[in-house]
């Protein structure tokens, strides 16, 4: 049997945990891979497709390519059509299909760590990160807040719209977020407040991360953010990103061959992966 050939593209590549994490899936599941980085410059793109990416098996798409890609492959699931953007593509029998494994990344990691997107849900932030959680929680159907920094109002209220356009039934508002109270029952930083080197720094006071019966954190570099450990002081369930980094590749994994990991292997992984991650930024 031929060894299957994938890759991660993007501009510029650098260090990224897409190596790490694929081989590791592809040795849990017991086939031979290979899987690279490969730099492509965007005006690059059309040419790098016809002459490289086309003849993989498959490949993982970051910025800045998640839209343009769109362009170059033969067709996209739904669920990429409606968010707009592709991050891992299959190629088989001369077909390239397009997908975006985060948004079920993130399902998957809060599944894992028995988290449930019901009741009173808030979101800190409303960039792109947070924008991919937020259509997740209002299409199951549960009403949804964004908390934000003074500065952040009117992208939040554009985010709110764009929302409401796509899902009339959603349910979405926005508040500032130093005026954030009452019970939460689930919380997500969708900021970088947090990540290293300022690892000290939490999004939200102490008395609101008492109220959180759940909260998830989309950093991913410590494993554990002050806040995540806050909350697990205080007895809530909660989860950092690596474990949506991780689970996302996993859903690509699905989308190639129809892989399927036993949760325990990918809660390793995920602590392994933040060493590795360590290692590098301790260099």
């Amino acid at each position: 049997m031929s060894t299957k050939k994938y890759a991660v593209i993007g501009h510029p590549i650098g260090h990224t945990m897409s190596p790490f994490i694929h081989k590791r899936l592809f040795s849990l599941q017991g086939i031979e891979a290979e899987y690279t980085k490969i730099d492509v410059a965007p005006e690059d793109l059309a040419d790098e497709y016809k002459n490289v990416l086309s003849r993989l098996d498959g490949y993982n798409i970051t910025i800045p390519h998640k839209q343009n890609i769109i362009e170059q492959i033969d067709k996209i699931d739904d669920k990429a059509k409606m968010y707009g953007s592709v991050n891992t593509v299959s190629n088989v029998d001369g077909i390239a299909t397009g997908y975006t494994t985060d948004p079920d990344g993130f399902l998957k990691a809060l599944e894992a760590a028995g988290i449930v997107l019901e009741g009173r849900i808030v979101i800190l932030g409303c960039g792109g990160v947070a924008r991919t959680m937020a259509y997740e929680v209002v299409l199951k159907k549960q009403p949804l807040l964004f908390a934000v920094r003074k500065e952040d109002v009117e992208i939040a209220k554009h985010l709110c719209e764009e929302i409401c356009q796509a899902i009339p039934s959603a349910k979405v508002s926005f508040c500032l977020i130093d005026e954030l109270s009452g019970n939460i029952d689930v919380l997500i930083n969708a900021t970088p407040i947090g990540m290293y080197p300022k690892v000290e720094s939490v999004p939200v006071t102490d008395e609101i991360i008492d109220s959180c019966a759940a909260v998830f954190d989309a950093v991913y570099n410590p494993l554990e953010t002050l806040l995540i450990q806050k909350a697990k002081a205080n007895g809530a369930k909660a989860v950092g990103g690596m474990s949506m980094l991780v689970w996302q590749a996993v859903v690509a994994h699905e989308k190639w061959y129809g892989a399927k990991f036993d949760p325990k292997d990918i809660e390793r992984l995920c602590i392994d992966s933040a060493e590795e991650l360590k290692k590098h930024f301790d260099k």
